[in-house]
């Protein structure tokens, strides 16, 4: 068993003032931040996913403060950083491969959003074969709307 962990887009745009504020964004960080000093100081491999959207998105645009990973968990030059384009982080990316080249099998998944791309990237992880650990206080999602009704963030990421 090799053993890594993937922290999917925790980026400024998800914060206070972002563009698209999620749900208790500094406690899930706080979160991440302890699981990442874990996987650090265990020498574990660490992978950020970072999303860039195209120039006329409305988060997550290209050269701008959003885009960039939070300061907090700044990736340390050992650490690889991802870029996608869509929600699935082995989409076109050299996510399996950088897994592979490492013979990872297990993956500990964090970050943002719940109900986007840490859903989307769990999923692939898990049709890929391998084993996923995610990790809910390390994950936040943000409140949705269906056929006219508010269904509450804590509702969506329980869910």
């Amino acid at each position: 068993m090799r053993e890594a962990l993937l922290i999917i887009d925790v980026q400024n745009d998800y914060f206070t003032g972002g563009k698209c504020e999620l749900y208790q964004p500094e406690q899930t960080l706080e979160s991440i931040g302890n699981t990442l000093t874990y996987f650090r100081e265990n020498n574990y491999p660490v992978f950020f996913i970072q999303h860039i959207s195209p120039s006329n998105a409305t988060f997550f645009i290209p050269n701008t403060e959003g885009v960039e990973i939070h300061k907090k968990i700044t990736p340390l030059e050992s650490e690889q950083v991802i870029i996608k384009h869509t929600p699935n982080s082995f989409f076109d990316t050299e996510l399996q491969h950088e897994l592979q080249k490492l013979s990872i099998t297990n993956l500990v998944v964090c970050g943002m959003m719940t109900h986007m791309c840490v859903d989307t990237t769990v999923r692939a992880a898990r049709y890929m074969g391998y084993q996923v650990t995610l990790l809910s206080d390390t994950c936040t999602t943000k409140d949705l709307e269906w056929n006219g009704s508010k269904i509450p963030a804590n509702i969506v990421q329980d869910v």
